[in-house]
């Protein structure tokens, strides 16, 4: 009974938002723009987390960065410009493919390539020649028989 009770309560829950009702926006089409931004931005204190998401001092103050901008009538495009202009590139959780972020977008491909790679080299190689193996004497042989024990 009790883990049938723990399954629903699992299948139940959902991940509660970070946003405090004290950060929300009174207007509900801003608060809208809001969310959808800051569902963008990287918690640079979580850094796999958006600040949505986030509980951290940190996330909180960039919601209410995002928020502050939106309510002086910043388009979403000039709201990001500015966050990424404060924070660079790092804070957007789908960051644009440039110079300083090839690396981030080329690594997990590099990573692999190198990985097969060498499981092909690993694969491929001779093997190590071994000395050949004297035969075994009568005697040995029989204390082999011995020790196998009767076999069917």
């Amino acid at each position: 009974m009790k883990r049938a009770l723990l399954a629903l309560a699992l299948m139940l829950a959902t991940p509660a938002a970070a946003v405090l009702p004290d950060e929300m926006l009174p207007d509900a089409a801003q608060e809208a723009r809001a969310r959808a931004i800051s569902k963008d931005l990287r918690c640079v204190v979580c850094q796999n987390q958006s600040i949505d998401d986030s509980d951290a001092p940190l996330a909180r103050d960039l919601r209410v960065l995002v928020r502050e901008q939106i309510a002086r009538g910043s388009s979403d495009a000039e709201v990001r410009d500015y966050v990424v202009a404060r924070y660079g590139n790092f804070v957007l959780l789908k960051p644009p493919m440039e110079g300083d972020t090839l690396l981030l977008w080329l690594g997990p491909f590099a990573i692999l390539l190198l990985g097969g790679a060498g499981l092909i080299f690993w694969q491929r190689r001779k093997p190590v020649a071994t000395p050949d193996a004297t035969p075994l004497t009568e005697a040995e042989r029989a204390e082999l028989d011995r020790l196998a024990g009767p076999q069917d």
